[in-house]
């Protein structure tokens, strides 16, 4: 049986599902300078209004899991936006030591 070292950075997408073609565009950069990026799932048949309170909280229970399997999580804070979530997200990272990269900088 042979261990695989990691090779390769983790990386978690964090920000607003709104920005849904943002998330593709780093997802695939990110990919191409040999990173694997985790991200929000995104739904496309149902809309953010109609998940229920338990999804909504079993989601970001997977997310933040997803933030513990990472190296680091990426900010998508496109026109310095950062939403509620996403700044639970980014104190979560904070908490369990994760490097934190930001679209735009932050003031």
């Amino acid at each position: 049986m042979s261990t695989v070292k990691n090779k390769y950075n983790v990386i978690t997408l964090c920000g607003s599902i709104k920005f849904k073609n943002e998330f593709l565009k780093i997802q695939e950069k990110l990919t191409l300078k040999k990173n694997i990026v985790l991200t929000p799932n995104f739904f496309n048949t149902i809309k953010k209004e109609e998940i229920n309170l338990e999804a909504k909280k079993m989601l970001d229970e997977m997310h933040r899991q997803k933030i513990d399997m990472s190296d680091e999580i990426y900010v998508i804070n496109l026109g310095g936006y950062i939403g509620e979530s996403t700044r639970n997200e980014i104190e979560y990272a904070k908490e369990n030591g994760k490097r934190i990269s930001y679209l735009e900088s932050i003031k």
